[in-house]
Parts: C-alpha cells; sequence; structure tokens
C-alpha cells in the first residue's frame, strides 16, 4: 500500500491519511442543524443497481422517520453511493440516524447477499467486502458502508436549495432519466407533486422557501403560518 511522511516524519499509509484528514474535515458540530450526507459503498461497487438492496435503503428511512425523529428533505439513490439532506427532531442526533441506518441496511443487504440466492455477484461482493473490512481492526467480517459520511451542514435556504438540485440532478448526470422527476429512488418526484416513494419535507416551492411540515399535516403543504401552526420549518432552520 502507497506511503506518505507525516509532519512527524513518520511513515502512514494513505489510507490512514484519508482517514485522518476525513475525520478533521467532516463532523456533525451540531446535531439540530440541516446536513448534507453522502453514503459510499467501499470500492464504489454498484450494490444499489439491483432493486432489492434499494427497497431495503427506502425502508430504513421509513422506519427513522416514525421511530428515530428523522426528517428527510431530499435524497437520491444511486448505484453505489446516497445523498441525503436530513435533521432530526429534539431528542436525537443526526449522527444516530447515520449508525441506526448504516447498521440495518448493511446487516440486511449482506443477509440478503449471502443467504437469499438471488445475487449473481454473490462470490465477488463479498470477497470485496471482506477486504475492506480487513482494512479496519473495528470492523466485522464485511464491510459495506465506507466510514466517512461527509457531512455538511447547510446553514442558509439558499446553500440548500443548491445541494437539492445538486441530489436531484444526480440520475440526469448519469444519463439514467431525461428529467429528475423521472427517477424514482429520488425525492426529485416529491418536489414535482407526482407519485413518490417515501415522504420528504419539502423544503422549497416554486414561489418561496417553506417547508411541508409533516408533524403538523401529513397531507398538505403547509405554506403560510395559518390555523394555529407553529411557523414553516424553514424558518425555524435557518
Amino acid at each position: 500500500m502507497p506511503v506518505v511522511c507525516n509532519y512527524s516524519g513518520r511513515f502512514i499509509s494513505l489510507l490512514h491519511l484519508k482517514t485522518l484528514m476525513a475525520r478533521k474535515g467532516y463532523i456533525i458540530h451540531n446535531q439540530q442543524a440541516v446536513y448534507f450526507l453522502t453514503f459510499t459503498v467501499v470500492g464504489w461497487i454498484d450494490i444499489f443497481s439491483r432493486q432489492s438492496y434499494r427497497d431495503i435503503f427506502i425502508e430504513s428511512l421509513k422506519y427513522c422517520q416514525q421511530k428515530k425523529g428523522l426528517h428527510l428533505h431530499a435524497f437520491v439513490i444511486m448505484s453505489n453511493h446516497v445523498h441525503l439532506i436530513v435533521s432530526v427532531d429534539d431528542g436525537f442526533t443526526i449522527s444516530g440516524f447515520v449508525r441506526d441506518c448504516k447498521k440495518f441496511t448493511s446487516k440486511k443487504i449482506l443477509h440478503e447477499i449471502e443467504n437469499i440466492g438471488m445475487e449473481s455477484r454473490r462470490e465477488w461482493m463479498l470477497h470485496q467486502f471482506k477486504y475492506y473490512a480487513s482494512l479496519h481492526t473495528r470492523n466485522e467480517t464485511y464491510q459495506l458502508w465506507e466510514h466517512d459520511n461527509h457531512p455538511i451542514e447547510l446553514s442558509s435556504p439558499a446553500f440548500t436549495e443548491q445541494k437539492i438540485d445538486y441530489i436531484h440532478d444526480n440520475p440526469v448526470r448519469a444519463g439514467l432519466v431525461y428529467r429528475a422527476e423521472d427517477y424514482i429512488y429520488s425525492s426529485a418526484s416529491n418536489y414535482a407533486g407526482i407519485n413518490q416513494i417515501i415522504e420528504v419535507i419539502v423544503c422549497f416551492s416554486d414561489a418561496q422557501c417553506v417547508v411541508t411540515d409533516y408533524r403538523h399535516s401529513r397531507s398538505k403543504s403547509q405554506t403560510s403560518n395559518s390555523g394555529g401552526l407553529q411557523p414553516p420549518l424553514a424558518q425555524r432552520l435557518w
């Protein structure tokens, strides 16, 4: 494995250096803020080219919405990585969501690969997951997700909108669809107001920066502070 010399003269692996830099530069400082997250499969393995694995990830998101205080604002599931914009209720943490979501999806996907018998890439995938697990002492037999999540705090509506557009454009840039809202495993359809695979707290409408806050109404977009409800979530987040 390639090595580099750090400032103290010690030789360390590039993998270890990358880990140290990631820990220094990507930290969830404010657990109650809105964050852009990226979950990446080790080795950029195209695990989510199979629908059943994408559905497992959606299942985990739905559970976290119901039980872990998750507010899902935007997402896209690509073949080897997932982008998310999330926040959480008081009493919960984003770090807790990341831990639980990754743990559940990893265990369930690996169980399907090992035991269901539908995966034609089974031997190769398990070999790869075992190899990446061997690079970290804290791992078990297999590692599916990279440890880093690259959390970026979204400090303004404009920055959030930029990241939402980036997320929704992923399938278009990959040549999977012509229109972002036609990609099923993305929140672009939520923002377009058409069929959707999971509830999303929409951060922006065509006219103004508002949020559909399902804590008050799961069926109607909340575009004004009326009827005695709390102010739109966007006003409370920034």
